[in-house]
């Protein structure tokens, strides 16, 4: 073989090892160093100063960086880039006062919110007993504020309707029910019979059915337990809902710690990924076991409160007042526990380093109630207590919410749903400093906002709406309801994102898209700070995320 020869060989076979490599490296991945971009877009960081950029990346479930569409792009190649195209991008809404677990266990009863009538109330119950022949029949959501009567009801049509079988109908604050003459009879409920905390209604010796506050746990108690399934549906069907509106972590206000393993089981094998804040409700086999465990904290489930009730509703006239309520004389309400109880629970629970939340919608409920943390609690802390509804404060009364840095968590929508009947209860004076959520804000500089959800629409836009135009979804009244203490639309947005991460001592991993948070955050399709008011409570979610995983799509 000649040495032309030889050559062209060597040369054929440098070609060809130079095609193999140059065809391999064309099948390498890329070097991605960033799962998702999202660019284009009108993002509310909610830092501390609002900044609004054009994008962000995440990796590993967290935010990388914020910034220009332009420089990111440069800097980073993302597996997965989403270009939206002007949209509005807020943090994932935190709701920070639910009942979630209650929420899907709701989804599988009778809904008989927003019913208009005991009539109808009554028959939409005989329709559902037709279909579902077996148990006790279960329902929630009645109002009699809505109706034209504006009255409890009797419980003589369900007697007829179901001679046997055993009714339970809540009202939709749950501090109320009423239940059929065989549900009282497994319960053992007698005319006359009196409860610490609760009422049993009885006219002329004979029981009416209706029961409010601690009464209504008589008949709780003996309606058989949810099996396994029902009980890990109630959680996923809620978490369906509340991604669909975007709502990216809930606080549920009170559990049993029974249920904490459930949650635990659901998140860790994937099933269930909403971040849960979750308060124990009060009762010694709760506080036993949470002391016990200690604290638990995940990036899912924080585990650190108890929740206390200490009076009712106002709806129900549940809630405990310094003076009569103006509709009903000689009548206050009523505490659901004596004081000496959160007094000695308060000392506890600061004692061992647990967050204490204690339910509050009166005036004489919140005084008692700031009072005993005050007395704890000694002046400035960081132990971020909180008044739950914090609904009626007496004017001398709020200086302690910021004196003791006590935290109220407020729910807008309780303010436009009650507006039309609250005056009745309470009087032109009264009224004045309820729902005074301004004034609120104004006493630690931050709020915390919630729906209570199943007790209202689990939508944070709802929430939104009734907190900056202080309206019903009507658009009344025309001039807002007590305008004076509406928030505005940042302090509204921080009070749905950042400040709910702080009430939760979340501040630092969630609530607001910055570098180092988990990647929780929703696409709208309109932007909440720039829409017409009106215009608020029809916005949609068109994409949610939570740790940078895309959880809803519309």
């Amino acid at each position: 073989m000649d040495i032309l020869t030889s050559n062209l060989i060597r040369l054929k076979e440098v070609c060809c090892l130079m095609l193999l490599l140059l065809l391999f490296s064309c099948k390498q991945k890329p070097e991605y160093t960033a799962d998702l971009l999202v660019k284009n877009a009108r993002v509310y960081t909610v830092d501390k100063n609002f900044s609004v950029v054009q994008a962000f990346v995440v990796k590993d479930g967290k935010i990388l960086a914020v910034g220009k569409t332009a420089d990111l792009e440069k800097k980073y190649l993302a597996k997965e880039v989403i270009n939206a195209a002007g949209k509005a991008v807020y943090p994932g809404f935190i709701d920070s006062h639910t009942h979630f677990y209650e929420y899907g266990t709701g989804l599988q009863t009778i809904n008989i919110k927003d019913i208009n009538s005991w009539a109808e109330i009554v028959d939409s119950v005989r329709r559902y007993a037709k279909n579902n022949t077996d148990g006790w029949i279960i329902g929630n959501g009645w109002d009699q504020n809505r109706w034209k009567i504006k009255q409890f009801p009797k419980k003589q049509q369900l007697d007829s309707l179901f001679p046997e079988r055993p009714v339970l109908l809540e009202r939709v604050d749950g501090h109320a029910a009423i239940a059929n003459q065989a549900a009282l009879n497994i319960a053992g409920i007698k005319p006359n019979q009196t409860i610490a905390g609760g009422q049993i209604e009885t006219v002329k010796g004979k029981l009416t059915g209706i029961l409010v506050d601690n009464a209504v746990t008589l008949v709780t108690r003996k309606i058989p337990a949810l099996t396994e399934e029902q009980t890990n549906n109630a959680f996923l069907m809620a978490q369906q809902k509340c991604f669909a509106v975007g709502l990216t972590t809930v606080a549920d206000c009170g559990l049993d710690y029974s249920l904490v393993n459930t949650i635990r089981q659901l998140q860790n094998r994937g099933d269930l990924k909403m971040r849960m804040f979750v308060m124990l409700s009060d009762n010694q086999q709760n506080l036993d076991a949470l002391f016990r465990s200690g604290a638990i904290k995940t990036p899912r489930l924080n585990v650190s409160s108890v929740k206390f009730y200490a009076d009712g509703a106002l709806g129900s006239r549940g809630a405990c007042l310094l003076k009569p309520y103006s509709d009903q004389a000689k009548w206050n309400g009523l505490l659901r526990s004596p004081k000496q109880h959160f007094q000695d629970m308060a000392k506890l629970l600061a004692a061992k380093g647990f967050q204490m939340c204690t339910h509050a919608i009166g005036d004489s409920a919140n005084r008692m109630m700031l009072k005993i943390y005050a007395e704890v609690l000694k002046g400035k802390n960081d132990r971020r207590w909180r008044i739950e509804h914090a609904q009626m404060i007496d004017p001398e009364d709020f200086k302690l919410f910021g004196e003791n840095n006590i935290i109220p968590s407020v729910q807008p929508t309780h303010a436009t749903s009650d507006m039309s009947w609250a005056v009745q209860r309470l009087g032109k004076t009264r009224i004045k400093t309820a729902y005074a959520y301004q004034q609120l804000l104004q006493q630690n500089g931050w709020l915390p906002l919630g729906t209570d959800f199943p007790v209202e629409n689990i939508s944070p836009f709802y929430t939104f709406y009734a907190a900056v135009e202080r309206k019903d979804l009507n658009g009344l009244p025309a001039n807002g309801f007590q305008k004076e203490n509406a928030l505005t639309r940042e302090q509204a947005i921080r009070g749905m994102t950042i400040w709910g991460a702080k009430a939760n001592f979340q501040e630092n991993e969630k609530g607001s898209i910055e570098p180092g948070k988990y990647a929780d955050f929703v696409i709208l399709d309109q932007d909440l700070m720039r829409i017409k008011g009106s215009e608020l409570p029809k916005v949609k979610v068109l994409q949610t995320y939570i740790n940078g995983e895309n959880v809803y799509k519309r």
